[in-house]
Order: structure tokens, then sequence, then C-alpha cells
């Protein structure tokens, strides 16, 4: 009997999780960071290489092979985001949040941390960070670092195409590694907040803008212009101009509306939607009206 009960605890013990450190954290960023768009697709954008860099962690939490299966597809949903404003805050928050719902799996509580929290979580920042990101980095920062060095590409040295390129990198990848330790610190000691009231509301909030910043770069990005041009009476009508005058960018926003349709109907099936987008388009320039 006491044998049996050795074997059992054993058992128990070989299947606990193993506490995650900071170091897991910064080795778990710099594998996204590498990796980013390396195995980019279509259909789950930056998915994979999100999975990719949380797989040594998950490894040390799930000693369990369906639970580590699970805790794989719950990282392989569509993700996409900008290197390191979201994917640093989000490798340390999933980090987090994965150890959170380990320990719960393990000790056989409720289950708190559930499959949409931590992918809405993950899906309220992402879009919001990506924006905020893009701005501060790609729109500030690697500006700042290539006039640092316009006068050494004037006067021919080398040193006026590696710095800005050399240290944009570095800056990257230390703020990405700075965030991903900070949000798994104040994930790990601040998780039961997620469920509240206020943490949901600012999740909801931030999608919104998520959605606003998609809007954007949906109207900057998509353009479809009707080329449709017709005379009644002797007076001339264009289509672009009609439109124009109603909504402005109402035919970009249709292509969107209908992709989105596209994905509700089918679920997110990024080649069947770009091969009927590509076909209606092209029978649509055929026919004159684009």
């Amino acid at each position: 009997m006491t044998e049996v009960s050795n074997n059992q605890a054993a058992a128990n013990k070989s299947l606990a999780p193993e506490e995650i450190t900071s170091k897991d954290v910064t080795k778990a960023y710099l594998r996204w960071h590498f990796a980013n768009e390396i195995p980019h697709s279509f259909e789950r954008y930056l998915a994979p290489s999100l999975l990719y860099a949380m797989m040594p962690i998950l490894k040390k939490l799930y000693k369990d092979d369906d639970s580590l299966r699970a805790a794989y597809k719950r990282q392989l949903l569509f993700f996409n985001t900008q290197l390191s404003w979201g994917g640093g805050v989000i490798t340390g928050l999933m980090s987090s949040m994965e150890q959170q719902r380990a320990q719960e799996e393990y000790e056989n509580k409720e289950i708190l941390m559930q499959d949409d929290l931590m992918y809405n979580t993950k899906a309220g920042l992402m879009g919001a960070l990506a924006g905020i990101g893009d701005a501060i980095d790609s729109g500030t920062v690697q500006y700042i670092f290539i006039a640092i060095a316009v006068p050494w590409a004037q006067q021919g040295s080398a040193l006026g195409a590696l710095f800005p390129f050399v240290f944009f990198a570095i800056y990257q990848a230390a703020l990405g590694v700075f965030f991903a330790r900070q949000s798994f610190t104040m994930g790990r000691n601040a998780t039961g907040l997620m469920q509240s009231t206020g943490v949901q509301t600012a999740i909801e909030a931030l999608s919104v803008l998520g959605l606003f910043m998609m809007g954007i770069l949906a109207g900057n990005y998509v353009k479809v212009e009707s080329t449709l041009k017709f005379a009644i009476s002797g007076r001339k009508f264009v289509i672009q101009e009609i439109l124009d005058q109603i909504v402005p960018g109402i035919l970009p926003l249709a292509v969107v509306m209908g992709v989105y349709w596209f994905y509700t109907k089918k679920g997110l099936k990024v080649t069947q939607a770009l091969l009927w987008l590509t076909l209606i388009l092209i029978v649509l320039a055929g026919i004159g009206i684009l």
C-alpha cells in the first residue's frame, strides 16, 4: 500500500508544472523576435511564430500530452501584431496566463483562465499595441537613427548605412525583452484581475481601438474605384464621383465588409476568400464597372 502511494505521489509530482523564470520569458521573446515573419501564413498570420516562441514554456508547464496539445492549439489561433510592443507584452502575458492555467489543471481547481479569456485578451491587445508600436518605432524611432547617421552617409562612411540598421535592431530586441519581462511579472502578480469588470472593459476598449486602426488601414490600402461613365441627355455621369459625394471610400468599405461576411459564413478560409475576391474583381473589371 505504501509503495502504491509513493508511486502515485511520484507520478503526480512528475506532472507538476515547472516554475517559469524571467530567463524563460526572455528566451520566449527572442524566439518570437527572430522567427517573427518566417512561418507567416494568410490564415494564421504570425500565430506560428508565437507558438514557436511559447513552446519551451508550454513544455515546462504541461506534462500531459493532451493538455500540451490543447495549449499548442490555443497559441496557434489567428494572431498579428507589431514586433516589440505587441510581441513583447503579449509573449509575457501569455506566459503568465498559461502558468496559471497549468496550475489550475494540476490542482484540479475550477478553471478560471478559460480559453476564451486568454484569446480575447490577446486579440484585444494585439491591434492596439500594433498601432502604438508602428507609430512609435516605425514612424519615429527608426527615423531618429537615420537622421543621426545622415552626416556619416554624406561623407561616404559605411557607418551611415550600418548605424540605423544595427541600432534599431538592438533597440527593438531590448524593448521587446523589457516588455515581455514586465508583462510577465505584472501578469503573474495580478492574473486574478483579468476576470474583473474594469479589465474586461479596458480590453473591450482596446478591441474597439484596434477596429478603428483596421478601418484606417483598409481605407488607405484597399484601392477599388469604378471606371463606369455614361451620359443622359448630353450630361455626363461619372459613377466614382457620385459615390465619393455620397460616402467617400464606399467601394473599399464594401470589399472589406464582403470579405468579413464571407468569413462569418465560411470561416477563416483566407485562400478561398482571395480566390473569390480575385474572380469577382476580374469579372467586374472585364464588364467595365471597375
